[in-house]
């Protein structure tokens, strides 16, 4: 198996951070029965899809718009990753529980900010800007990273059933602490990139 492929997934799964968002989805739906349940989070997972696909194809359009480069996207998006992997390692009251929504969430804040967050865009933007000739590999990885967070989020009452508050809270810090790592080292590469630019 390709290990660009798998790093790729790993990167994005943990962006992605379906287990850690699971305390966050559940309030939402929990209004809903079990089969509806199912369907709105495959819908929202689906439109967080075409919108981080979106990003991924006109990500260096945006760039260009914005005056912005590679190297300042590359350290922006290890600061995100960097406070979005504290926040799973150290989680905070807000972010293990929401309150009640009275209707079905549609777009927001499923689908945005919770799976298409900003942490996740700047990341695929951030892999097509410096190799864009992966395209494919990136759209196949940020397919397979997709397709697993449905899965989780979709059986997220039993799997929170099987883990226990505990065990999610573990699992969560334990992707948090890997996470912290790919986003030093995201912060270092572009610092690299940055100091080589002005020697």
């Amino acid at each position: 198996m390709n290990a660009e492929l798998v790093s790729a997934f790993v990167l994005l799964f943990l962006v992605l951070d379906p287990l850690g968002n699971l305390p966050v989805v559940s309030p939402l739906l929990k209004g809903l029965p079990g089969p509806r349940r199912a369907k709105v989070v495959v819908r929202e997972c689906f439109l967080a899809y075409l919108i981080l696909i979106a990003f991924m194809f006109f990500g260096r359009q945006f760039l260009d718009v914005m005056h912005l480069s590679e190297i300042s996207l590359s350290i922006a998006g290890g600061v995100i990753l960097f406070m979005i992997s504290i926040r799973m390692v150290f989680p905070s009251a807000a972010h293990r529980e929401s309150d009640e929504m009275a209707r079905e969430p549609l777009l927001v804040p499923l689908a945005i900010p919770l799976i298409a967050g900003p942490s996740a865009l700047a990341t695929v933007m951030l892999m097509v800007s410096r190799e864009p000739a992966k395209l494919g590999l990136w759209i196949g990885a940020l397919t397979a990273a997709m397709l697993v967070t449905t899965i989780i989020l979709a059986l997220g009452e039993r799997i929170e059933k099987l883990l226990g508050r505990r065990g999610m809270e573990a699992v969560e810090r334990l992707m948090g602490l890997i996470l912290t790592a790919i986003a030093i080292e995201m912060l270092l590469g572009g610092l690299k990139q940055f100091l080589l630019q002005i020697k």
